[in-house]
């Protein structure tokens, strides 16, 4: 009598996979089609470390292939190297218009190792290696981010937040202007299908390294951390520190992938690597990016958690609950998915520059 009830629970725990699955695919695949792009608001600390340059490369690279609407760029770096250098940087692949926001008074001020030395480099003629326009001044970031919701249709809009959540944050307390008669919440809620979020460490796949690892993007702005994971109204999809330790842009590609050489990417990494023993490059900001622009299941990236809520708590650590009504999942990768993970970004950081 046992293996009627066997089978019965068989059908279910598949079914209920199948579910998921479906589930799953539903909420990452923001796409009307295969063949419409994403339509994509890169919120960034650039220049802080340099997997966002990588990053933004993936997204420019994804451009070329008609898989993504680059909608702008929002800095949460307070330094307007930063914003040169994003500009400079669209311009290197064509596309100088791509418009940029600068975070008012954020949390990290300066250049960091490699946004104004890359900047500053010269020719042999002495015109400037990696040229951005003379007098261009960015926008206001949340100002930024209003007028690209504002613009967008309903529910189409990811953003990939692979900085600090100080953009978001405030942006949920803007009022309603001459941009919008929404508030920021109403414009997130409205116009925003999902984040894509580099945030947190996890312990999923019975992963116990950083379980109380007080990940940079959190503890930087803890503040907007709590408030963006507790307020923010739609689903959030957060690619946690453990994923992107593990998988590496490798000084191999870094010296013979990125040609010709030099190139605005390679001496960027470069020069954030000098004085180190390796120049390896971990990858987090690149998966948030990767995961939502390349989201079909069957190329064997990443799994789904269940749904849930992150929290964030008052020292700076994460943690996920389970909630069937929760708006918020984690990536997790397994050994054979990051190798194809790694693969992947070597391809398409490497494509154009």
């Amino acid at each position: 009598m046992k293996k009627p009830f066997f089978l019965l629970s068989l059908v279910l725990l598949t079914l209920g996979a199948f579910l998921v699955s479906a589930q799953a695919k539903d909420l990452l695949d923001v796409r009307d089609s295969d063949t419409t792009p994403v339509k994509l608001i890169y919120d960034t600390d650039m220049g802080n470390d340099a997997d966002d340059a990588l990053a933004l490369a993936i997204i420019h690279n994804m451009v070329e292939r008609g898989k993504c609407d680059f909608l702008g760029i929002t800095l949460t770096k307070s330094d307007i190297w930063a914003a040169r250098y994003c500009k400079a940087f669209n311009m290197q692949y064509g596309r100088p218009d791509i418009p940029i926001g600068l975070v008012n008074d954020g949390v990290t001020k300066g250049p960091g190792r490699y946004l104004q030395r890359v900047l500053e480099l010269k020719n042999e003629d002495g015109s400037a290696m990696f040229p951005y326009p003379e007098g261009w001044e960015p926008e206001d970031s949340v100002v930024l981010l209003r007028k690209l919701l504002a613009a967008a249709p309903d529910h189409s809009v990811v953003i990939a937040q692979v900085g600090f959540s100080t953009n978001l944050a405030r942006l949920l307390d803007t009022p309603a202007d001459d941009i919008s008669p929404l508030t920021g919440r109403e414009l997130a809620e409205k116009k925003v299908r999902l984040v894509s979020a580099m945030f947190g460490a996890f312990t999923f796949l019975n992963d116990q390294r950083f379980v109380s690892h007080k990940e940079y993007n959190v503890v930087k702005d803890l503040p907007a951390s709590q408030k963006f994971s507790k307020e923010w109204p739609t689903p959030i999809v957060f690619s946690g520190f453990e994923l992107g330790v593990d998988v590496k842009y490798r000084e191999c590609s870094l010296l013979n992938d990125l040609i010709p050489a030099p190139n605005m990417l390679q001496r960027s990494l470069l020069f954030y690597h000098e004085g180190w023993a390796s120049n390896d490059q971990s990858t987090w900001d690149l998966t948030a990016v990767l995961f939502v622009l390349r989201p079909e299941e069957n190329r064997g990236y990443y799994s789904l958690s269940e749904p849930g809520t992150v929290t964030v708590r008052d020292d700076g650590t994460t943690f996920f609950t389970p909630d069937p009504n929760g708006k918020h999942r984690c990536f997790i990768s397994d050994r054979d998915q990051k190798i194809r993970v790694e693969e992947a970004f070597v391809n398409l950081c490497s494509e154009k520059h």
